[in-house]
């Protein structure tokens, strides 16, 4: 793990154990303060620097998005509340530091007939030697997973084979991004070809005692790079494969695992519209299916376009781009 040479690095540290204490998570916060400590130490700063001129500069250089500069400023925020507190410092020197105005992200949805085609894709690659196969299929039902339950790609990697309760056709998915737990039931379809999986899985190695419901040997579960790969495989067969484009102040996110989660959720919406029923009264059932820690979180998929929506925009501005 990387130190802190700055400084702050003994205030930084005790910061983190604090975050830790109260039951935050830190990786995230470390990486954004190590940003911090590094232009720190190579502008040799103390105490003195601390004015919002010498933070401007630090987000003029700043290469990523506003969204993303926003987010590490609003930690370098919460952090220096904390000297304050603790008596470090009189003044936080960001508390009149406007956010930038940030873009506006559009990701890349799939609609229902083109997730049916990734995973039919999916399928296909699936090689029948014995070396692959049980691997290949649990990838399969990973990116399964993805799209027909809308989980982030750490959560079926995660499962351990008492998650799953067959009688119920329910996962229970423990601690994820919120450090939350559910309770989810899956869709028949998925349910069927879970436990073909699992029967293959008894079929192929009959001794085995790996804890992880998506398997490889030596009790490993699958990586995030082995699901990811498969799944840009499968948009490279399709046709889907798109790089990320940046319109004015709109960017339109290019396909990627977490698009299905996203895709699950819009089409999901979509479905109860159709039909005539009330999406508001839908979306706290969604929201705990997704397992989001605030109702605001699923609110944002009101706002999104649909594929349809997405691609007239896409054509539009590559046509306007032409001219």
């Amino acid at each position: 793990m990387k130190k802190f040479e700055s400084f702050l690095s003994t205030q930084f540290e005790h910061y983190l154990r604090y975050r830790q204490s109260v039951g935050y998570g830190t990786k995230t916060t470390r990486s954004q303060l190590l940003m911090c400590d590094r232009y720190l130490t190579e502008h040799q700063s103390d105490k003195t620097s601390f004015t919002p001129s010498f933070f401007l500069d630090l987000q003029k250089r700043l290469p990523w998005q506003p969204r993303t500069i926003n987010r590490v400023f609003s930690t370098l925020r919460v952090f220096f509340h904390y000297l304050v507190r603790q008596g470090e410092i009189k003044e936080n020197p960001l508390n009149d530091l406007p956010p930038l105005k940030e873009w506006y992200y559009l990701p890349f949805i799939f609609s229902p007939q083109q997730t049916d085609q990734l995973l039919k894709a999916v399928c296909t690659r699936i090689r029948k030697t014995k070396l692959h196969y049980l691997k290949d299929s649990a990838v399969y039902v990973a990116i399964l997973l993805l799209a027909r339950c809308g989980m982030r790609i750490s959560e079926p990697l995660r499962l351990l084979t008492h998650h799953y309760r067959p009688k119920e056709n329910t996962l229970y998915i423990a601690k994820t991004k919120f450090k939350k737990d559910r309770l989810i039931p899956l869709p028949h379809s998925v349910a069927v070809e879970l436990n073909n999986y699992l029967q293959l899985r008894r079929a192929m190695t009959p001794d085995d005692h790996n804890p992880y419901l998506l398997t490889l040997v030596h009790h490993k579960g699958l990586s995030p790079y082995q699901v990811s790969r498969a799944f840009h495989q499968a948009v490279q067969d399709i046709g889907l494969e798109r790089s990320r484009k940046t319109i004015a102040n709109t960017t339109l996110g290019s396909p990627t695992p977490h698009s299905l989660r996203h895709s699950f959720a819009i089409n999901t919406l979509n479905r109860i519209r159709t039909q005539g029923r009330s999406v508001q009264n839908a979306l706290p059932v969604l929201a705990a299916y997704l397992g989001h820690s605030e109702y605001k979180h699923t609110l944002v998929y009101l706002k999104v376009l649909d594929a349809h929506q997405r691609q007239g925009l896409v054509h539009f501005v590559t046509s306007q781009g032409m001219r």
